[in-house]
Formats: structure tokens, sequence, C-alpha cells
């Protein structure tokens, strides 16, 4: 697998577990907000990290880690996908997946075949906006429907979040997302972070006050937090 970042140990991306994240490289999104762009606009300028050093990580850590977090740029791109996770799940990690939503049927064929634990998939905007806001013209909004669906009923634990970014959201387009997102087990809210790897620059983050008032907005239609 086409692996361009290893961090060896982390508390934030797995909830509830001490886990190790792989980054993929490349990407069907062009978000303009993105902070890996280097992953996504140009994964070849990046140092590629043979399997071979991630499972040897892996495998000394065996007690310790208590996860593996896959994502990128976008995992459900990389076709040898699902034997990397196999891989994995041979040395008994729980397997968790970043994803924007775009490959269902990649997403579907993991699940249905047991190699995911946890899947967080981001939610870019509300419907009217979401082309926009993946930076993807031509962007098939159904895609994101089915996969949406598919976390809905997969019976394993799953989150949606939307990276909330002045300039680009509004505050009354949450309740759209709301809508889209009803019935479902976990929403969170993550604030917009500036950094100097981000695609395009002049976006901004909204203040405390305006977030909680968004997070008002959604309560109504599913269980909402914020995340730092």
């Amino acid at each position: 697998m086409e692996i361009h970042g290893f961090n060896k140990t982390t508390l934030l991306d797995y909830p509830g577990h001490v886990a190790a994240t792989v980054f993929t490289g490349g990407c069907n999104f062009r978000c303009p907000f993105c902070h890996n762009s280097n992953l996504v606009l140009n994964p070849a300028s990046q140092p590629q990290i043979p399997e071979e050093e991630v499972f040897a990580h892996l495998e000394k850590r065996r007690g310790i880690l208590e996860g593996v977090c896959i994502t990128g740029g976008e995992p459900t791109l990389q076709p040898d996908l699902p034997d990397f996770i196999r891989k994995v799940k041979e040395l008994d990690y729980p397997v968790k997946l970043d994803t924007n939503g775009y490959e269902p049927k990649v997403l579907r064929r993991l699940l249905e075949e047991g190699m995911l634990d946890y899947v967080a998939m981001d939610i870019k905007a509300a419907p009217e906006h979401y082309a926009e806001a993946a930076g993807c013209p031509g962007l098939d909004f159904s895609r994101i429907e089915e996969s949406i669906h598919i976390l809905k009923n997969c019976g394993i634990p799953y989150e949606f979040r939307t990276t909330v970014v002045q300039g680009l959201h509004t505050v009354e387009e949450f309740t759209a997302i709301g809508r889209l997102l009803e019935g479902s087990r976990a929403y969170y809210l993550q604030y917009f972070r500036e950094n100097e790897n981000v695609i395009q620059d002049g976006f901004g983050v909204f203040s405390e006050e305006t977030m909680a008032e968004i997070k008002k907005s959604l309560e109504y239609h599913i269980g909402v937090w914020l995340r730092g």
C-alpha cells in the first residue's frame, strides 16, 4: 500500500485507544481547507514508508498499542487496502478507517468482510454546497448518501464529522446537515485550524459562541459534540 506517513503512537486518532496512524497518499477530493495538501496534491513528493517498517513496529508494540487508524489522503483509493487491513487484523489490532465516503462500494465490502472496527466519515457541507466544499465540481452526491446509509446500518461504532470553516460554511446550512444525518450514532463539529499546508488560504475559525450556536441548531436532529 502507498504509505506516506506513520504516526507510531497517538491518543487522538482512534477514540478510546492508544493507536498508531497510517497515512495513505492521494485523494479524489480537493477540499480547499485540507491541511494535508502534500498527501493530496503531490503524494509522490513525500517519502514512501515500506509496509515492512509499519508491520515491524506493530509487531513490536503488541500489548501496548490498542488499534490502528488508517487515514489519508483517501485510503479507499488504495487497491491493496483490504490486504493491508487483513495483515493488521492478523496481529489482533482493531482497525479504524477515516474516509470521505466517496467510495461506498469499497466501504461496504470492508464492512461485510468484518475488516473494520470503527469508521469516521467526513461530512464536508450541506448537500447544495458539497461539491464546492470538496473541491470537486462534478461530485455525485448520491455516493455520499449511500455511504451515510451504509454506516447508519453497519453495526459497528462510527462517527460523522465536519471541520467547520469560516468563509466556507454558514451557520444556517448545518440544519440541512442535521436532517441528512438524522438518527446517526454520533456527529462531531471540529474547529478549523490554520496551517501552512492548507490547499487554499483565506479561511478562518468560527468563535466558540458561533460553534455553540451551530451545535444547538443540530441537537434536535442528532447527538452532536464539539471537538477541539
